[in-house]
Parts: C-alpha cells; sequence; structure tokens
C-alpha cells in the first residue's frame, strides 16, 4: 500500500500533463522515494501500461503498491538502462526524475540528511554503500572540504573558516554527528549559521557522499537512448547546479553553456517548456519543499 502521508508531491499537475501518459505506456519513475509522482502515473495507465520504479534506499520501497503493473528496481539511477534492457522494457514512453531528497528521508533522523537532528553522519541514499558524510568530514583535507563547500553548496567566503575549525576539531576527536558538525559550523562563524546557510552546509556534504553531479550527468547522457521518438523526459531540480545541467543538456546536448555564438540544438530532444516551470504561491504555501524546484521537460526527437 502505497503512503503518500509523508510526501507530497512536487509540480504535480505539471508534471503528469507533461509526460502525455499515454494508457498503454511504459513510464520510469527514476526516484521512487515517497511515491507519490508513481501514484499518480498509475492512475492514468490502464491495465496494459508499465511503470518501472528505481530508487537506492530499502525503505522506499516500503510504500511500493501492490499492482502487477509496476516493476521496482533498487539501484542508483545512473544505471536505469542496463536494467531497463535486461527487464525487456526498452524504448519507453516517459521518463521522471525528482531530484530532491524525499521528505521521508530527511525525516528519518538516523540518515543525518537534515542539521535538525542530532544524528550519525551518514548521508547515504544507498545504505549499502561504504562511503558515508563521516569519511567526507574527518577524511578530507582543508582543501577538499573548502571545494565541496564552494561546488555544492555555493558556500565561499566562510567555506576557508568552516574547513579550518573542521580540521582543528578532529585533531582532539574525530565529528561522529550532525549534532557535533553544526556546533563546529556555528562556532566558526560566530553563531549566524542560520537554517538557510545550514541546509546549503549539509546539501553539499550529501552531493558529495552520493556523487550526485555525476550520477545525474550518467543518467541524462542515457535517456536519449531508452526514449522512444516523441517520448517525454521531466526533471525536477532544487540546486542551481543540477538545474543548469538539466538545462544545457536538454537544449544542447552538453552539461556546460556553449561558448558565446554557438547556437547548436540537441540532436536528441526539444524543449516542451521553454521557460522553467516552477511552483505556484498556493503549492508554496502548502509544501515548503517546492519553493526552490524547477521542473523541465523535453521530447524525444
Amino acid at each position: 500500500m502505497m503512503n503518500n502521508e509523508y510526501h507530497i508531491p512536487v509540480l504535480l499537475k505539471e508534471t503528469l500533463e507533461g509526460l502525455a501518459i499515454k494508457p498503454d505506456g511504459i513510464y520510469v519513475d527514476l526516484t521512487f522515494g515517497g511515491g507519490g509522482h508513481s501514484a499518480a502515473i498509475l492512475k492514468f495507465l490502464g491495465d496494459n501500461g508499465k511503470l518501472v520504479v528505481f530508487d537506492t534506499d530499502n525503505d522506499a520501497f516500503v510504500n511500493l503498491p501492490n499492482d502487477k503493473r509496476i516493476v521496482p528496481i533498487k539501484a542508483n539511477f545512473r544505471y536505469f538502462i542496463n536494467f531497463l534492457r535486461y527487464e525487456g522494457l526498452l524504448p519507453v514512453d516517459g521518463i521522471l526524475a525528482d531530484l530532491g531528497v524525499s521528505s521521508y528521508q530527511f525525516d528519518q533522523a538516523d540518515k543525518g540528511f537534515t542539521y535538525r537532528e542530532d544524528a550519525p553522519l551518514d548521508m547515504r541514499m544507498n545504505k549499502e554503500a561504504d562511503f558515508s558524510a563521516y569519511d567526507v568530514i574527518n577524511g578530507y583535507s582543508l582543501d577538499e572540504l573548502k571545494a565541496v563547500l564552494n561546488r555544492y553548496g555555493e558556500i565561499y567566503r566562510p567555506a576557508y573558516v568552516i574547513s579550518a575549525a573542521i580540521v582543528e576539531y578532529r585533531k582532539r576527536k574525530p565529528v561522529k554527528t550532525t549534532g557535533e558538525l553544526v556546533e563546529i559550523v556555528n562556532k566558526a562563524v560566530s553563531g549566524r549559521a542560520t537554517p538557510g546557510f545550514l541546509s546549503q552546509l549539509f546539501q553539499a556534504i550529501r552531493i558529495e557522499v552520493n556523487d550526485e553531479m555525476e550520477a545525474l550527468k550518467e543518467m541524462l547522457s542515457k535517456t536519449p537512448f531508452a526514449l522512444k521518438k516523441g517520448g517525454r523526459l521531466a526533471v525536477i531540480a532544487y540546486h542551481s547546479l543540477e538545474d543548469k545541467i538539466v538545462k544545457y543538456f536538454m537544449k544542447y546536448g552538453t552539461f556546460d553553456k556553449p561558448e558565446y555564438g554557438n547556437t547548436t540544438k540537441s540532436d536528441f530532444f526539444r524543449l516542451v517548456n521553454k521557460k522553467v516551470i516552477k511552483a505556484s504561491k498556493e503549492e508554496v504555501e502548502k509544501n515548503r519543499r517546492s519553493r526552490s524546484a524547477k521542473l523541465r521537460i523535453a521530447e524525444r526527437i
């Protein structure tokens, strides 16, 4: 039974419209999470439709509905095309990726995704992975820590003092919990670590732990070879770096902004929404997670 109590799917109406779901089509939810988007997609599918759902977190599949049309796969979405090929489900009619961490994952204190709970430094999407936030915080050099905060948290001026404070602290003992990390950061910036700032910092560490940017690029690069002609790709991003990667890939077929004067368009996609889709004021009021969400949709040509 799918439980949506803890997960309100972001930009649901806009995503469903963008996917243009066919009743007998094959669709892929690369980020099953709380299952909200998947539950809605299933309502549009007929008896012959298929929905393949991916997640690396075993806990996510607690929400899996008892439905013969759904195919669950526990794997990182960077490898999705290999599994679709193995299942004999290529090509597909639509692919969805919601790149945010689900409310359920944030609510599980032992996962260490949030600064609001004191928990072990973990942040692994896949509990079977060997590398965790503990390894980043206790193993990276000052320069490496600073680079992570710069690159993925867009934290610049305080990055050096925070990284130096972490390195100094661990000379005495390892940093083991999120609470310890917050305390170190607060002292380093003289108590000026706002909730927004801490969210950026934790986000940066989470992205590094799960290699999220490289996984995103690898996943996107395979979507043209998984989609039918006319098939749709819908991606919801919450971080400016992720959104830029998605934007440039859909528009130009590259992961970086083309050089000035180069207007070459993607060989694989046409943009369905030329302007990014954001949550309405009403949605943001009901679901704060949607405030930074950006939806882009492209069609396979």
